[in-house]
C-alpha cells in the first residue's frame, strides 16, 4: 500500500509537470489540461475512497473538503489548480508516511533482532531448527555474535552478554553457569550452550516485540479530538465558500475557499506528533504501547509507586550484626554467610556478598534445609545452624526468649528494618539487621516529577508498615500505603482516580491487576514479559525510575506540539480562507499556499522527536560503577565504627587492639578517601559543571569527616576513662551517620553525572 501511495505521488507530480511544460513552452493548452485530468482523477478515486472507507466506520473528516475541491476544479476547469491539489494530497500522505516511519524507527530496532533459526542439539548433532518449534528443555549453541532467541539458562560457560537491548545497560554482562539469559540479548564471548525454559511465544523478548507491535498499532485518542473538529470545521467551510459565492457571483472564488480549507497532511500532524513522542520515549528507555497511554501519561496527576523493586532495589544491604556476648560478630557472619550459600533467595546472596568484603572464609554446610519464607538451617562445624525469621528461630528454641532478644525485636520494628535471627544449638547467638536500598536515581526521579506539576507521590507496599514508613518518609512521599494485598492496591487506585489522573508504577505479578486499574499502568522491568508488563500501558525498559521523569516530560511536550499543530494549522487554513473568499488567493495560488502550510505543521509536529537538549555525560558507566564500589568497600568500615559504638555504649569489653585497627582502618582507608575526594575528583568534577562552585556543599561535607576522623584519631591515644569512652562514642555515631548520608548524596550524584547531565 505504501509502494502504491508513491507510485501514485510519482505519477501526479510527472502528470503535472508535463502538463506545465506543454502550456508555457509548447503552447498546447488542450494537451496540458488532458494530461492534468488524467493525472488528477487517480487522486480523486483515492480521496473518494478514503471518504467510503470513514463513513463505513461512521467517522467523516476533512477528506470531504479535498474532494469538493478536485471536483470543483474539474466543473470550473480549473485543471491547473486540480492537479496541484490533488499533488498537495498526494506529497502531504508521502510526507506523513515519511514522518511516522521515522517517528517509528526507534520502535522497529527490536524487529530487526529476532532470530528466526536456532542452532539445537537433536540426537548428538547440532541442527538448525526454526524458533518457533523450541520447547523448555531443549539444549542450544549460542555462537558468538548470535541474539538468544528464548530464555533460558548457561551451560558450559560462562557467558559474556549485551543487554543493552533489554536493559540499556551499556557495558558486557557476565552469567556463570547456571545463571538465567534472557532472549533478545546478544553473545559477545565464547559459544555456549544454553538450556531452555520457555518457548518463543513466552519468553523476554517475544513479549518486548508484542509491546512494540502494540505501540506500532495504536492510534492516539487525539487523532479523534482532530475528527471532531472537523465536524465544525466542514460546515464552516462550506459557509464560507458558499457566502463567497453567493455575494460575489464568481464559483471561483468558492473553489478558493475548498482549496485553502484541504488540510488532510495538517489533521495527520497530531498523530506524528504522539508517534514521535512514543519514540523518543522509547529512546530513553520507556516503552509506550499506543497513543491513549501517551495522552494518559502526559496528563498524570498523581503518581502511586510500589516499593520493592521499584523505589528500592530489591537486593538488600547488611546494616548491622548483634550478638549475645557468645560469638563475634565476624563468626556471626561466617555462620551465617556458610549457610546462606545453599539458598537463593536475595537476602542470602546479600549476606554472602557482605562476608566476601569482609574476607571472610566460609565452611562447607551439611544437611541444609532450605525452609521457603522462614530461612536456612544445616550442620557447621558439627552444630545445628539456623538462621532466618525471628518467629521461625524463636519456635525452635527450647529455652525463653532472653531480653536482649526481644529489646531486638522492638527496635529493629522500629527503624524499619528486616532482622533475621542466627541460633546455634537452639540457642539465639546473633542477628543480622537488612535493609532494602533505595534506588540512587529515585529522589532526583521524585523530585522532576514534582518538578513537572504532579501533584501527588505516594508509596504502596505490601511490607509491614514500619519498614514501608522507614523508606516512604526519607523520600519525601505524601502518602504511605503499607500492608496491602492485591486487591487493597486496586481499592487505592480507585480511590486516588476519583482525585485526578492516576498513574500507577510497579514491578511484580501482584501489582499486575493495580496497574491495569490506573488510568496509565507503567511496569518496571527490563525482560517485559511478566504480567505485570502485560497490564501496563507504558514499560521501563531500563533499571532507573528517573527515566519516568523523562517520560513524563517528553509526553507533556508531545500533546503540547500536537495541540499547537492543530491549532496553528487550521488557524492559518481559516485566514486563507478569508483571503480567498474575498478574491485575493486563486484556487492555483491557494493550493500552493495549503501545501505550505501542512508541510510547516508537520514539520512542527516532528519537534516531538527531540529530546530537551542535554550535555554529554561527565561520567561513563564504569566510571560511576568504580566511584560506587569504593563507597562499598568502605561499608565495613562503616559497620566497625557502629558496632564498636554499640559496645562501648553498653558496657561491653572492648579491647585495645580493636580500637587500633578500627583506627588504621580510617588513617588508611577512610581518609585517604576522602582527601583524593576533595583535592583531586570534585574538582575535576565541578569544572565540568555548570555553576559556581557546584561541590561546594560536599567539600565542606569533607572538612566535618576529616575533622571527627581526627578527633577519633587523638582519643585513640588518651588514656582510657569515662571520659574518652563516652567522647568516643560520640565520634563514632556522629562519623558513621554523616558518612552513610555523604556517600548516599555522592553516589546519587555520580548517577546524575553518569546520564545525559542538564544544564
Amino acid at each position: 500500500m505504501h509502494l502504491l501511495k508513491h507510485v501514485i505521488l510519482l505519477w501526479v507530480f510527472l502528470t503535472t509537470l508535463f502538463g506545465v511544460v506543454a502550456l508555457y513552452a509548447f503552447d498546447e493548452a488542450n494537451l496540458a489540461d488532458k494530461v492534468w485530468i488524467i493525472g488528477a482523477i487517480p487522486i480523486f478515486i483515492w480521496v473518494v475512497w478514503d471518504i467510503i472507507k470513514s463513513l463505513h466506520y461512521k467517522k467523516i473528516g476533512v477528506d470531504v473538503i479535498a474532494a469538493l475541491a478536485i471536483a470543483g476544479a474539474f466543473l470550473l476547469t480549473e485543471y491547473l489548480a486540480a492537479a496541484v491539489i490533488t499533488l498537495m494530497y498526494a506529497s502531504g500522505q508521502s510526507l506523513e508516511q515519511y514522518a511516522a516511519n521515522r517517528a517509528k524507527q526507534e520502535l522497529t530496532k527490536l524487529l530487526s533482532r529476532v532470530p528466526t533459526m536456532a542452532d539445537c542439539y537433536v540426537d548428538g548433532t547440532i541442527k538448525s531448527v526454526p524458533v518457533a518449534e523450541l520447547q523448555p528443555g531443549d539444549r542450544l549453541m549460542i555462537k558468538t555474535g548470535a541474539v538468544l532467541p528464548v530464555d533460558g539458562y548457561v551451560s558450559g560457560g560462562p557467558a559474556i552478554l549485551d543487554e543493552s537491548s533489554l536493559t540499556g545497560e551499556s557495558l558486557p554482562v557476565t552469567h556463570a553457569e547456571g545463571q538465567a539469559a534472557s532472549s533478545g540479548t546478544l553473545n559477545m564471548g565464547q559459544p555456549f550452550d544454553l538450556i531452555t525454559v520457555h518457548d518463543a511465544a513466552n519468553s523476554a523478548y517475544a513479549g518486548i516485540i508484542r509491546l512494540v507491535q502494540e505501540a506500532q498499532k495504536g492510534k492516539a485518542p487525539f487523532t479523534r479530538m482532530a475528527d471532531r473538529y472537523a465536524l465544525w470545521f466542514i460546515p464552516l467551510t462550506l459557509m464560507v465558500a458558499g457566502g463567497a459565492w453567493l455575494f460575489s457571483g464568481d464559483p471561483v472564488r468558492a473553489l478558493a475557499v475548498l482549496v485553502v480549507a484541504t488540510p488532510c497532511p495538517l489533521i495527520l500532524a497530531a498523530p506524528i506528533a504522539m508517534v514521535a513522542g512514543i519514540s523518543t520515549a522509547a529512546r530513553q528507555g520507556l516503552l509506550i504501547k499506543n497513543g491513549a497511554a501517551l495522552e494518559a501519561l502526559a496528563n498524570s496527576e498523581r503518581i502511586i509507586l510500589d516499593k520493592t523493586g521499584t523505589l528500592t532495589t530489591g537486593n538488600p544491604r547488611l546494616l548491622d550484626i548483634k550478638s549475645d556476648g557468645r560469638l563475634t560478630y565476624e563468626d556471626i557472619l561466617q555462620l551465617a554467610a556458610s549457610l546462606e550459600q545453599a539458598s537463593f533467595h536475595v537476602v542470602s546472596n546479600a549476606i554472602v556478598e557482605s562476608a566476601k568484603q569482609r574476607n571472610i572464609a566460609l565452611l562447607i554446610p551439611k544437611q541444609v534445609k532450605d525452609v521457603a519464607g522462614k530461612g536456612v538451617q544445616g550442620m557447621l562445624n558439627n552444630q545445628q545452624i539456623m538462621i532466618g525469621q525471628p518467629s521461625w528461630v524463636l519456635d525452635s528454641m527450647q529455652t525463653p526468649t532472653s531480653d536482649w532478644v526481644v529489646s531486638l525485636l522492638k527496635r529493629s520494628s522500629h527503624n524499619g528494618q528486616m532482622l533475621l535471627l542466627l541460633s546455634v544449638d537452639h540457642q539465639v547467638r546473633g542477628a543480622l539487621i537488612l535493609q532494602d536500598e533505595i534506588r540512587t536515581d529515585a529522589p532526583r526521579a521524585l523530585r522532576s516529577l514534582r518538578a513537572s506539576g504532579v501533584q501527588s507521590l505516594s508509596m504502596a507496599s505490601g511490607d509491614q508498615v514500619e519498614i514501608a514508613k522507614s523508606i516512604g518518609h526519607v523520600l519525601g512521599m505524601d502518602h504511605v500505603y503499607a500492608g496491602l494485598h492485591p486487591g487493597d492496591k486496586v481499592k487505592i487506585i480507585r480511590q486516588e482516580r476519583q482525585q485526578g489522573t492516576t498513574m500507577m508504577v510497579g514491578d511484580g505479578v501482584n501489582d499486575a491487576p493495580a496497574l491495569a486499574t490506573a488510568d496509565i499502568g507503567v511496569a518496571m522491568g527490563a525482560e517485559g514479559a511478566g504480567a505485570s508488563s502485560e497490564a501496563a500501558d507504558a514499560v521501563l525498559m531500563v533499571e532507573r525510575i528517573d527515566v519516568l521523569a523523562d517520560g513524563v516530560q517528553i509526553a507533556r511536550r508531545s500533546q503540547a506540539i500536537a495541540k499547537q499543530s492543530v491549532v496553528v494549522g487550521m488557524t492559518l487554513s481559516l485566514i486563507a480562507m478569508l483571503f480567498a473568499a474575498f478574491g485575493y488567493l486563486t484556487p492555483l495560488v491557494g493550493a500552493l499556499l495549503q501545501e505550505g502550510i501542512d508541510v510547516l505543521v508537520i514539520i512542527n509536529a516532528l519537534r516531538a522527536l527531540r529530546f530537551p537538549v542535554t550535555h554529554d555525560s561527565i561520567l561513563n558507566v564504569e566510571q560511576q560503577e568504580k566511584l560506587q564500589k569504593q563507597h562499598a568497600d568502605l561499608q565495613p568500615t562503616l559497620d566497625q565504627m557502629r558496632q564498636l559504638a554499640d559496645r562501648l555504649a553498653s558496657h561491653q569489653q572492648v579491647t585495645a587492639e580493636e580500637i587500633a585497627e578500627l583506627a588504621r582502618l580510617i588513617e588508611q582507608k577512610l581518609i585517604p578517601h576522602e582527601q583524593i575526594d576533595e583535592r583531586k575528583l570534585h574538582p575535576e568534577l565541578a569544572h565540568k559543571m555548570v555553576g559556581n562552585d557546584p561541590m561546594a556543599m560536599l567539600s565542606r561535607t569533607h572538612g566535618e569527616i576529616l575533622q571527627l576522623c581526627n578527633q577519633y584519631l587523638s582519643l585513640v591515644n588518651q588514656p582510657r576513662d569515662e571520659h574518652q569512652r563516652n567522647a568516643m562514642i560520640g565520634v563514632l555515631y556522629g562519623l558513621e551517620a554523616i558518612l552513610k548520608l555523604h556517600f548516599a548524596q555522592e553516589d546519587e550524584l555520580y548517577s546524575l553525572l553518569a546520564n545525559n547531565y542538564q544544564a
